[in-house]
């Protein structure tokens, strides 16, 4: 039960995210609330402890890379529902592997718009010096900026399925 909600949220995430570039609340705010009470009723993967501690543990993660830019803030909520599934160890889990599956997609928006140099050389000035690289990397003229709820999609849905 908890890999289809897992699959189906991020299924709608990532469509919402393609189309308007936006996460809704929603659909996040409802999403963590059925995770705590899915857990709470013992029908989840993990109990209402972990369920709770996976919420926080996704916010705490990904909200540094909402704050120098790198990230949106439904983003960081969806990240956070979606630990309400998963847990805290599945979090992480899947966190490392949207990083992967962000990565790939990066590469694929920077070939596909023809900016493969700019994006690789905006992306090491970001993680060299996060004062006022990330205002130049997200400056219109660099495009670089594409939904990564479908990125979030795929590592939360990699490790509800259990890979």
């Amino acid at each position: 039960m908890t890999a289809v909600l897992v699959i189906a949220a991020g299924i709608v995430a990532s469509l919402i995210d393609v189309r308007s570039r936006r996460v809704p609340n929603l659909l996040t705010g409802p999403l963590a609330v059925t995770g705590v009470g899915l857990a709470a009723a013992g029908l989840g993967v993990v109990d209402a402890g972990a369920a709770v501690l996976g919420c926080v543990v996704g916010l705490i993660v990904m909200l540094p890379l909402h704050i120098v830019g790198g990230t949106g803030a439904g983003d960081v909520k969806l990240v956070a529902a979606l630990g309400t599934l998963l847990g805290p160890v599945g979090i992480l889990n899947a966190i490392v592997r949207m990083g992967i599956a962000g990565g790939v997609i990066a590469l694929g928006v920077a070939i596909r718009r023809g900016s493969l140099r700019r994006t690789l050389s905006g992306t090491a000035l970001l993680v060299a010096r996060a004062d006022g690289a990330a205002a130049a990397i997200e400056h219109p003229a660099m495009n670089n900026r594409f939904p990564y709820a479908p990125a979030i999609a795929i590592g939360a849905a990699l490790v509800a399925l259990g890979w």
